[in-house]
């Protein structure tokens, strides 16, 4: 990937790494998990090619950036507080503004960077991940346990070192592979110390988007980073709860296009498709101009559906 430009910024007391291309209005990409800048190799070089320049980070914790060792380094206050400084620190002289793309708890933290400062976010395409209400009623765990119980991967994240040791036993590789090419529409569960329900010797198949070079990629990555950064991201879900209680209720007011595979598993949890479909999203986000189902995508499809991403967000961002 000789076009893209890789340096080391710090920002908010930690050092990021960052990956960027191009010339033109900033994109700001923020991955989720089991991810890194990497995950969107194919977004930086097509919209760097159409005029833009991307600028994807390794997240706090993640791949060759810091990552702070008290697990709740990582609330949302912690990633926006990085991504405000982020662009402070790359954004042209008088680009205020810049766009913004998310996928998985990529996605979540973008959306909380268009909550809290909107200010910086001219539009956003997010993918995968709607953004949802907080619920003063019920904390987030206590919700995906009375959903799917305690084997659901969300829940089996919660104890420090727990799922490390049992990632351990598995192989870095496998879970990469296991998670990465993961299509079945509905929750992933994690049974305590059966992985993913069957065999760690079975041989998992590559999808033709998925190459062996990119998943040697990540697992070279991860085998030096460890996963304990990354999901520290799952510790905080309940925490992130708690301060966001001030902005209970409020509105996410930036342009939104947001698209979901329908394969997605996020798009088949309870609710979540009427919630899209039937009022409840654009009431939450009045700015929501377009929701895409994209038939027969699964849930990492901006590398499944590469193309179609990158035309999609260049249509919309276009606009502005």
């Amino acid at each position: 990937m000789e076009t893209i430009k890789h340096r080391t910024v710090k920002v908010n007391g930690a050092n990021l790494h960052v990956a960027e291309s191009g010339v033109g209005p900033l994109i700001l990409f923020i991955h989720g998990f089991p991810e890194l800048w990497y995950t969107w190799r194919h977004q930086i070089l097509g919209l760097s090619a159409l005029g833009f320049r991307a600028v994807a980070p390794d997240l706090r914790g993640c791949g060759d950036s810091d990552a702070p060792a008290p697990t709740d380094a990582y609330t949302a206050l912690h990633v926006v507080g990085d991504l405000v400084g982020l662009l402070d620190a790359v954004a042209a002289e008088g680009e205020e503004k810049a766009f913004v793309v998310g996928h998985d708890w990529g996605a979540l933290m973008a959306w909380y960077l268009c909550l809290l400062r909107p200010d910086r976010v001219k539009a956003l395409v997010n993918l995968s991940v709607p953004w949802l209400p907080r619920n003063p009623e019920r904390k987030p765990l206590d919700g995906y346990r009375a959903a799917y119980g305690d084997d659901y991967y969300i829940c089996r994240f919660q104890e420090p070192g727990e799922i490390e040791a049992e990632f351990a036993e598995m192989g870095t590789r496998r879970v990469l592979e296991g998670i990465l090419t993961y299509r079945i529409p509905g929750p992933l569960f994690f049974p305590k110390g059966k992985g993913f329900g069957h065999p760690v010797e079975d041989p998992v198949v590559l999808p033709s988007w998925l190459t062996r070079e990119d998943v040697d990629y990540y697992v070279d990555k991860f085998e030096k980073k460890g996963f304990t950064g990354e999901i520290n991201y799952y510790r905080n879900f309940n925490r992130n709860w708690e301060l966001m209680a001030p902005w209970d209720g409020a509105e996410v007011k930036v342009p939104v296009k947001f698209i979901v595979g329908e394969l997605d598993l996020v798009y088949h949890m309870p609710g979540i498709k009427d919630f899209i479909h039937k009022g409840g999203f654009k009431k939450t986000v009045p700015l929501l101009e377009e929701v895409v189902v994209m038939e027969g995508v699964a849930h990492f499809l901006n590398q499944e559906r590469p193309h179609d991403i990158n035309q999609h967000i260049h249509d919309f961002f276009s606009k502005f």
